[in-house]
């Protein structure tokens, strides 16, 4: 509502400023010490809100009752190479030995190369799941991983390691 009171004073404020000279050379400096004021304002405004890294973060959700990770079993899973050498894609199917639904849940894995017994670490990934399994039921879920190795040293015998690390529950259904 600010702008239909000065809107006008504006338009009234630059036709006196061309109609007078006299009018003008008063006008400018107090045009500018205005201008100057009004930005000072909104910094201090903009200061006294914060900016977003000194929001407070959210309180993390607490974990559904009766739904762990225990209670999630990965059955059938496959580990194949992508197109992109250093990516595999992971297909499997998960099981809920819960009562409550699953909403997703996060799947870490580990690859180590292990020729002839002897095994080295080649890195972790860890992936997002979304999948909905109500209890008592399983569904095959999809993904990717990337695993950082030499593109001339990729793994000559893979060993996976996979476990559930979070898994969150339908609340209310």
């Amino acid at each position: 509502m600010l702008w239909l009171v000065a809107l006008p004073l504006g338009v009234a404020l630059v036709y006196l400023a061309a109609r007078y000279g006299r009018f003008r050379s008063w006008l400018e400096p107090v045009l500018s010490i205005a201008v100057a004021l009004a930005l000072t304002a909104a910094f201090l405004v903009w200061l006294s809100e914060g900016t977003p890294e000194q929001a407070p973060a959210p309180a993390p959700t607490p974990p559904t009752a009766g739904l762990a990770a225990s209670d999630i079993l990965l059955e059938n899973m496959s580990f194949e190479p992508n197109q992109s050498r250093r990516s595999y894609r992971v297909r499997g199917t998960v099981a809920n030995t819960s009562e409550v639904a699953l909403e997703y849940f996060r799947l870490t894995v580990t690859l180590e190369d292990c020729p002839q017994g002897t095994c080295r670490r080649i890195g972790d990934d860890t992936a997002l799941i979304l999948v909905r399994v109500p209890g008592g039921q399983s569904r095959p879920f999809e993904t990717f991983l990337t695993f950082p190795f030499r593109l001339d040293e990729p793994p000559t015998a893979p060993k996976w390691s996979y476990r559930v690390s979070e898994v969150r529950g339908a609340v209310g259904r």
